[in-house]
């Protein structure tokens, strides 16, 4: 597509997940590069916004919801702000080759007769599908998300499968018995294959699990992240401590400029993902702990531990208060920020500023083109 060409999808105002499809690409980017500037030009000079040749099918996560309509069988997206399941057949979003795994599921779920959860009753199987794959690798995981942990179809389910996908290289059960949508639950149980996938970013390897973060643009995160290392300038002589670290990709990638990577993170199945990674990627600079990060740099300050630079990926309700006034405690030379949301990032650098930090870069990175959202990579260091 160009970028003056605007985009249709027929379920575009059912559904509410593409927000800015009613804009050409170059207006999105435009629009996104304005709203950045508003929010951070008032800290620093905000480089042009990094976007995509081409803005389509570039999700490598599809989560499909299972559910019934006057009777028939639909799957599909929730609804913006709602738990309506909109029929969606195709998206312009996804991973073609993941849509297609999803049309092949929806089928044989039909032929199978699966159950499927209804969430007033409480009865059925079936609540929805999660499928990843690896940009590099083309592995395929196939995980259907059931409400119990009996699913008498499974053997037949998995050999239906691979007979019309051969492609597909894990299949993993997860349970959610509870009542909250789309979750993967705690528990899970592989049905086919290693209970994993593996991808190549930024030139190492990752495994990936069922419910692991993973970023879903391949191709925007390797410029993001390659951002990021620049801007954390790692040397030999360089302690980096990755904060909300996950499966450890950004400490990982910087591993190999740096004398010491440090990764925390809270979340303990994560963790054993990052561990596994340092191994595949035969980094042995790297030691990673499942702790609260803020917690965790408060113990360094205290024990006059030197860090030189601190990575901090948080979600979108951006760093807490504790995370930050760990930070200024800790006092590290230079912070890199990577932000999904502009405007928690421009409320933590107005409070870092205020503590002796200055903004000294930020780069606009469109990640989620036709949807709202932006993501943004930001340079602090402390002042002299």
């Amino acid at each position: 597509m160009s970028n003056t060409e605007k985009l249709h999808c027929p379920v575009q105002k059912k559904c509410g997940g593409c927000q800015t499809l009613n804009l050409s690409y170059k207006q999105q980017l435009s629009k996104k590069m304005a709203d950045v500037i508003a929010l951070m030009g008032k800290f620093c000079h905000v480089d042009e916004i990094h976007g995509m040749s081409d803005p389509t099918h570039y999700r490598n996560k599809v989560q499909s919801a299972f559910g019934f309509v006057n009777g028939k069988q639909i799957n599909g997206m929730y609804q913006s702000s709602s738990h309506k399941i909109v029929q969606t057949d195709a998206c312009l979003l996804e991973d073609e080759i993941c849509g297609e795994v999803v049309r092949t599921v929806a089928k044989i779920v039909k032929q199978q007769k699966i159950s499927i959860y209804d969430p007033r009753t409480g009865r059925g199987t079936l609540r929805h599908l999660l499928v990843r794959r690896g940009k590099q690798t083309g592995e395929i995981m196939v995980v259907p998300v059931t409400s119990t942990p009996l699913f008498p179809q499974a053997k037949r389910f998995t050999e239906a499968l691979l007979k019309e996908r051969p492609d597909v290289t894990t299949v993993v059960q997860c349970i959610n018995d509870t009542s909250i949508f789309l979750w993967m639950g705690e528990r899970e149980k592989v049905l086919y294959g290693k209970g994993y996938i593996e991808d190549i970013l930024c030139g190492k390897r990752f495994r990936i699990s069922p419910k692991s973060f993973y970023q879903i643009n391949p191709v925007q995160t390797e410029f993001l992240y390659s951002k990021a290392i620049e801007f954390a300038s790692p040397s030999p002589d360089t302690v980096l401590l990755d904060a909300y670290c996950g499966i450890g990709t950004m400490g990982i990638i910087a591993a190999d400029k740096a004398k010491t990577v440090i990764g925390v993170e809270s979340n303990r199945e994560a963790v054993k993902d990052a561990t596994v990674n340092a191994k595949i990627n035969g980094i042995k600079n790297i030691r990673f702990y499942c702790e609260d990060a803020g917690e965790m740099m408060k113990k360094m300050a205290y024990g006059n531990e030197r860090i030189d630079t601190v990575i901090t990926d948080p979600p979108r309700a951006g760093c807490s208060r504790e995370f930050l006034d760990s930070c200024i405690t800790l006092a590290p030379p230079r912070i890199v920020y990577v932000s999904c949301n502009p405007e928690t990032l421009a409320r933590d650098c107005a409070y870092l500023t205020k503590h002796g930090y200055k903004v000294k870069k930020v780069i606009p990175v469109d990640m989620f083109p036709h949807t709202a959202h932006c993501e943004c990579v930001c340079l602090i260091e402390k002042n002299k």
